[in-house]
């Protein structure tokens, strides 16, 4: 069975970072593609990033470019999301997605940018 259990969210004020986490397990994650993908309240999901079994990125959503970096570690199972320069209108829960976006997905983190 797939899981993905995410972590790292919190309040954080404009400008700031967080680090977010995501842990794997019950397939093989350095197989697999992997997708952050964030709701904001009231919105549909968005795509934000993607991290390809190397570590590469080769998608970003425009409004996080030059800010937010995609990173994993294949030994720990586990996927990280570095958001820096955040905005208020990053504010949202933050998914890590197995293979496509539409895949399997963590129950979320919350992140909230407010001052």
């Amino acid at each position: 069975e797939v899981q993905l259990v995410e972590s790292g969210g919190g309040l954080v004020q404009p400008g700031g970072s967080l680090r977010l986490s995501c842990t794997a397990s019950g397939f093989t994650f350095s197989n697999y593609a992997m997708w952050w993908v964030r709701q904001a309240p009231g919105k549909g999901l968005e795509w934000v990033i993607n991290i390809n079994t190397r570590g590469v990125s080769t998608y970003y959503l425009d409004s996080v470019k030059n800010r937010f970096t995609g990173s994993r570690d294949n030994a720990k199972n586990t996927l990280y999301l570095q958001l820096n320069s955040l905005k208020t209108e990053d504010t949202g829960i933050y998914y890590c997605v197995k293979d496509t976006p539409n895949g399997d997905r963590g129950p979320g983190t919350q992140v909230t940018v407010s001052s």
